[in-house]
């Protein structure tokens, strides 16, 4: 015969040996399981006097709710006890754990320090589009139809060609130069812009080439300015950038967009010009090109005619980057290798 109180008793000594998931899981299968206690007492049943079988059955009701009722309360008691054992209990063995700060890019750094030497001298930074027309990138600066850089092996062309001949064809810019005659068209002199950013072309990556680079293109235009004032404003430029002991030579050179035109070079401020592996043991680094604005390029601006004269500049990032600090290989800056990139 089921004693229905002494199974209560058992209830309730088991049920205080319940404290964690574990012993609440085989208190669960011993009473409500598919062979545990309840179903024991409802297996029973058929044996009990017809006349008890209501009031036996109405008390195995109660004790499988009771039952249920009890394993829901456990259960809510043992996720509260453990949240509060995490929350207060700290390991102090586990190691800390830091944050990386990252850093700005090598040739971000290399860009903001120059371009913020050519702000203390008064210039503003400018951008312009990386898509530009074929007139701003060529026509406007003086570079002739039958130019080799104007062919389609030389420059990245994203529209087909006009065949009305009129410069708009589109293209990925070639040099940071257009930048000149989108500031000329948009303003008056007296100016001086200093612009960076990204340009393009399909050389083929090696050591020293990428077929993405970037430039930073300077103008000054005013009344009367003369090579002289370039000639200064690049000696205190380069001599603030690298070092005041370097010297400076200007070397007489070819650009469609200036003339006179000159390269510029310093001597290696590494072996103070004596000759070293990164001067090629020649004694001098070439860093950059620069002249006085063509009369062309100023009539395509729309500037009137003989009014203004102004100079110009450009220089490539990367090159600056690896003359400074040394590098080798142009591909170091884009290959994201971290053991290179945290040493700027």
């Amino acid at each position: 015969m089921i004693n229905f109180a002494e199974i209560r008793k058992q209830i309730e000594i088991d049920l205080a040996a319940v404290n964690d998931k574990n012993s609440l899981e085989v208190f669960r299968i011993k009473y409500l399981g598919g062979k545990g206690v309840v179903k024991e007492v409802y297996s029973s049943l058929s044996s009990v006097a017809p006349g008890d079988k209501p009031s036996f059955g109405k008390e195995a009701n109660a004790l499988k709710n009771d039952l249920s009722a009890m394993i829901e309360q456990k259960t809510l008691e043992i996720k509260s006890l453990g949240s509060k054992s995490s929350d207060n209990q700290i390991d102090l063995t586990l190691p800390g754990v830091f944050q990386k700060v990252g850093r700005p890019h090598v040739l971000h750094q290399t860009i903001e320090e120059i371009c913020a030497s050519f702000e203390k001298l008064g210039f503003v930074v400018q951008e312009g589009p990386e898509i530009e027309t074929e007139f701003n990138n060529f026509t406007a600066l003086n570079i002739p139809a039958e130019h080799p850089s104007r062919d389609s092996f030389d420059t990245f062309y994203v529209q087909a060609e006009d065949t009305t001949n009129k410069g708009r064809n589109l293209l990925l810019r070639s040099q940071t130069s257009p930048g000149q005659i989108r500031v000329m068209q948009n303003n008056k002199p007296p100016l001086a812009v200093i612009i960076p950013g990204k340009v393009y072309r399909p050389d083929a990556v090696d050591a020293s080439h990428s077929f993405m680079f970037h430039q930073i293109e300077g103008l000054l235009v005013d009344v009367d300015v003369k090579f002289s004032d370039l000639k200064g404003l690049l000696t205190v430029f380069c001599q603030k950038f690298f070092s005041e002991e370097i010297k400076m030579r200007f070397r007489p050179h070819y650009f469609p967009f200036t003339e006179p035109s000159a390269e510029v070079d310093i001597s290696c401020y590494i072996c103070k010009g004596k000759g070293c592996s990164v001067c090629g043991k020649k004694g001098w680094l070439e860093i950059m090109g620069c002249g006085m604005v063509h009369p062309k390029v100023f009539e395509h601006a729309g500037y009137p005619k003989g009014k203004y004269t102004g100079l110009a500049f450009g220089m490539g990032v990367e090159r600056i980057a690896m003359l400074k600090y040394g590098i080798n290989d142009i591909r170091l800056f884009y290959e994201n290798d971290k053991r290179f990139l945290e040493q700027f």
